[in-house]
């Protein structure tokens, strides 16, 4: 059986809560569940509004968008794949958004090009590419900073010394946590 040419994800809260938005049919994109979102964003309730928001890996976007739809200031999407891309960049003119920005391109070149500080940064990579670890060895964060991991259930990583851990759990699949950048 063919798989649809696309499929939608909807936004959970916000001033677009119960909107839809398209992203295409990709092997390797799995936008983050409805309820792994919600769990996030009420862990995040009281920063997003007016933050600069990271999608690094945006793959559909469901995280930036939401972000976008809670009153993040700004969101620069990034996404290596062409047609996610493209289409990332319809949603935002489907929502009006003019507060995003979407870097087509390889996200470990961009984070090392572009040492740039946010307040939020997202980072779920596709699964089994091994590409969580250099994004976080490539970031650059200041003390306060929150930052998002979603990643197999599992995989060890390195963390810097001043990430704290401030919420986590965890499925079978797959463990998602929230760490708050300290000063040192």
């Amino acid at each position: 059986m063919a798989k649809p040419a696309s499929q939608q994800l909807r936004i959970i809260g916000g001033q677009w809560r119960s909107r839809r938005l398209r992203f295409p049919a990709i092997d390797g994109l799995r936008p983050t569940l409805d309820r792994v979102r919600e769990t996030l964003f009420n862990w995040l309730q009281f920063d997003v509004e007016g933050a600069r928001v990271l999608d690094a890996f945006a793959g559909s976007g469901a995280l930036g968008f939401e972000a976008l739809s809670r009153g993040a200031k700004e969101v620069v999407f990034l996404e290596k794949n062409p047609s996610a891309a493209v289409q990332l960049k319809e949603n935002l003119q489907t929502l009006g958004a003019r507060n995003a920005q979407i870097w087509a391109g390889d996200a470990l070149n961009w984070l090392k090009q572009n040492p740039e500080p946010y307040d939020l940064v997202f980072l779920d990579p596709p699964f089994g590419l091994k590409l969580l670890q250099p994004a976080i060895d490539s970031l650059t964060l200041l003390p306060g900073a929150l930052v998002y991991v979603e990643h197999e259930t599992g995989l060890q990583l390195q963390l810097p010394p001043n990430w704290q851990e401030l919420k986590q759990k965890q499925t079978k699949e797959f463990c998602f946590r929230l760490f708050q950048v300290e000063a040192g």
